[in-house]
Formats: structure tokens, C-alpha cells, sequence
């Protein structure tokens, strides 16, 4: 049950680190007329710090097989799934616009392409996040039952 929660937490991470870049690459300061992201700096830093730091001490509990360990993954997890649900009720707002702006535009006309002015993750893709939001939800109750001593380790 260890690995199977080390292969979540790494296609968790996977999907989460996409997001991240399309954020950063999206939170450019130097555009000007964008919307300000819904997504605080400091709230999407210490997700990924936080998870990231967790999968180490996960790693690492996988090498040294001591349960303090599996437990402080977990309890890193927690804050971690908090912040995450911070950031999925401020992001569903900017996705239900992006898609009502595109509704009420209509298709594009020939040779024009549709420019959508709006926060940076406007651009999230609705498949990563949800992959993203149901890995880590597996990914807690595994890193949860292995810590719990079910499965072994």
C-alpha cells in the first residue's frame, strides 16, 4: 500500500506541477490589461512546498520503514488538501467566466481567434485539475491507511 501511495502522490504531483507551470507562466507581471489571479501567491506556494516536502518525507519513510514518518506525511497532507480546497473555490468562479464569456461570444469568425482576458488560471485544463483533486484525495487515504498499518509497508 506504500508504493501504491507513491505512485499517486507522483501522478498527483505530476498533474499539479503542469498546473503550477501554466500558472506561473500565465501570472506574467509584465502583461498589462490581465486580471488579477484569483489564486494568492503565498496560498499556491505553500501547496506545492508543502506537498513537495511531504513526498521527500514519504520517500524517505519508504527507505528507513519508521511509522513516525509515514504519520508526518500525513499530517504535511492535511494543510496541504486545505490549501488545495482554498484554491479549487476561488478557481470554479474564474471557470464558470471564462466559459460564460465564450458562450456569450460565440464561435470565432474566420481568421480571428477569440482572446479571453481573465485571471491566470483561466487556462487550467478541467481534466488535470479534477485528475489532480482525485489522485490526492486516493493519495491521503492510502498515505492515511499505511500510516494506520494497513497493507503493510
Amino acid at each position: 500500500m506504500a508504493i501504491a501511495a507513491l505512485t499517486t502522490w507522483l501522478m498527483t504531483a505530476t498533474g499539479g506541477l503542469y498546473l503550477f507551470a501554466v500558472w506561473l507562466i500565465e501570472h506574467d507581471g509584465s502583461k498589462k490589461g490581465g486580471a488579477a489571479s484569483r489564486l494568492r501567491a503565498p496560498v499556491v506556494f505553500s501547496h506545492v512546498t508543502l506537498a513537495v516536502g511531504g513526498l521527500i518525507i514519504w520517500v524517505i519513510y519508504l527507505y528507513v520503514d519508521k511509522a513516525r514518518l509515514a504519520w508526518a506525511a500525513f499530517f504535511i497532507l492535511l494543510p496541504v488538501v486545505l490549501l488545495g480546497l482554498t484554491m479549487l473555490t476561488r478557481w470554479i468562479p474564474v471557470h464558470r467566466a471564462a466559459n460564460a464569456s465564450v458562450d456569450i461570444a460565440g464561435p470565432a469568425r474566420s481568421g480571428s481567434a477569440a482572446v479571453i482576458v481573465g485571471p491566470p488560471e483561466r487556462n487550467f485544463p478541467v481534466p488535470v485539475v479534477v485528475a489532480h483533486g482525485a489522485l490526492a484525495v486516493v493519495t491521503l487515504a492510502l498515505v492515511a491507511l499505511t500510516a494506520l498499518g494497513f497493507g503493510g509497508s
